[in-house]
């Protein structure tokens, strides 16, 4: 059997039933002392810090520039196959037209008084981009690098830095470069794990510091991304990746089963889980997920995150089976039945929902325009989406007419004497000697 059958009768069985996803939350020993380690590093010897990582982790005989020369970049985009362009610039538009509906604009509203009050949004001035390396360069993230870049694209970020592993050569995969010569990004640093984190917040000599960083990574560039969070902004504490499917009798068994391991092929720890009310799909789904499983060329993978953190759960209803989704608030839900429009407001809680047979999640990874970075781990009950906003910052705008100042100087003069606070009452009072 590739994952467990769980059946459950009531909400208060599932919590019972779930515990085996509590594990998820500890993957294996601590990292961050050498996390720490790693940021303290950066911080005193800079960039001789990171080219030491870098060789030590990713390229043997690494040596600077650790920029890489928009030639390079340039002549990297000219080696990837047309084809293979026009499939990222095609993705690249998708993407860039969802955010743009993003967009919020500065606002003012004006009091009969004269007084003016509003909202300044404005983009932050400069942003640090991870982007994995994908299995020593092997596997280029490209989508990693459109979701995160073309909302701070949109947002009007002026500065854009891209940090990425190099292969043990010492190059970038081309296909990355052709993103970013696509997107006219023409800063990109041969350096990745929690060395180049600490490198954007902090700053070396190579690489200037930056306001907010973006992008996944493993569990040391994550504990890296929540230690220099403060000194800079970041996007989001991702976990593994994770799928839920809700499932009618409409529902084609194959198609569930390819969408369940859509997921699990991405890590040993990612989640993929299917809750029906149909008897026949949960008898049947383990067996075929067993069958297409063998197929894939990560099986490994795909089985360890199935036997550890998959699972077909059968409800006697939708009700309970909707309870079940908002309880596990997943990253990715998808909503495979008669009628998923009936059932989206039900929903609660999820990162991206998907639509419908033929809204599958790969969808919304690459192509559909929806950001992919998401919320895990159950998050999505109170975060959203990487979005235009995570790039953004907001500043109140207050204007007062002299009428206001002096009808309300009473009561604000009042009520900072009430917390204590003399100078603040004072600095009111001084504006009603006129």
């Amino acid at each position: 059997m590739t994952c467990r059958s769980i059946t459950v009768h009531t909400i208060q069985e599932w919590a019972k039933a779930s515990e085996f996803l509590s594990g998820r939350n500890q993957p294996g020993g601590s990292v961050e002392t050498q996390v720490h380690e790693i940021l303290d590093s950066v911080l005193s010897k800079g960039d001789e810090a990171l080219i030491a990582y870098t060789a030590k982790f990713d390229c043997p005989d690494f040596a600077p520039p650790l920029r890489v020369a928009a030639q390079d970049i340039a002549r990297a985009a000219a080696s990837v196959p047309v084809q293979n362009r026009d499939q990222i610039s095609a993705a690249a538009d998708n993407i860039r037209t969802f955010h743009e509906s993003q967009l919020e604009k500065s606002w003012f509203v004006t009091r009969p008084d004269g007084t003016i009050l509003g909202q300044r949004v404005i983009p932050v001035d400069a942003v640090g981009l991870y982007v994995p390396g994908g299995q020593g360069g092997n596997t280029p993230l490209i989508s990693t690098l459109l979701m995160n870049a073309i909302p701070a694209q949109v947002a009007g970020v002026p500065r854009l830095v891209v940090c990425t592993p190099p292969r043990k050569d010492g190059t970038i995969n081309p296909n990355i470069l052709a993103a970013a010569h696509l997107l006219d990004i023409d800063e990109v640093y041969r350096v990745g794990g929690a060395w180049s984190i600490g490198a954007m917040a902090f700053g070396t000599a190579s690489i200037a510091p930056v306001d907010v960083i973006a992008g996944p990574g493993n569990i040391f560039v994550t504990t890296a991304k929540r230690l220099v969070q403060g000194k800079v902004g970041i996007d989001m504490i991702a976990g593994p990746s994770e799928v839920l499917v809700l499932a009618d009798g409409t529902a084609r068994i194959p198609w569930l089963a390819a969408d369940l391991l859509s997921q699990a092929e991405h890590d040993p720890l990612a989640s993929a889980i299917c809750v029906t009310d149909d008897k026949r799909i949960a008898e049947e789904l383990p067996a075929e997920l067993d069958r297409q499983c063998k197929a894939l060329p990560r099986d490994s993978i795909a089985r360890q995150s199935l036997e550890d953190w998959g699972a077909v759960v059968l409800t006697p209803d939708m009700r309970l089976a909707v309870a079940i989704a908002n309880q596990v608030a997943p990253e990715h839900l998808e909503i495979y039945t008669r009628d998923p429009w009936a059932i989206m407001p039900q929903i609660r809680h999820a990162g991206t929902i998907f639509m419908g047979a033929n809204s599958p999640e790969p969808l919304g990874d690459y192509f559909a325009g929806p950001n992919h970075v998401l919320p895990t781990m159950g998050t999505a009950r109170f975060s959203s989406a990487l979005s235009v906003q995570t790039f953004c910052k907001k500043s109140s705008i207050i204007a007062a007419s002299p009428t206001f100042l002096l009808q309300s100087a009473p009561t604000i003069a009042a009520l900072a004497r009430l917390e204590g606070l003399e100078g603040h009452a004072r600095s009111i009072e001084q504006r009603s000697k006129r």
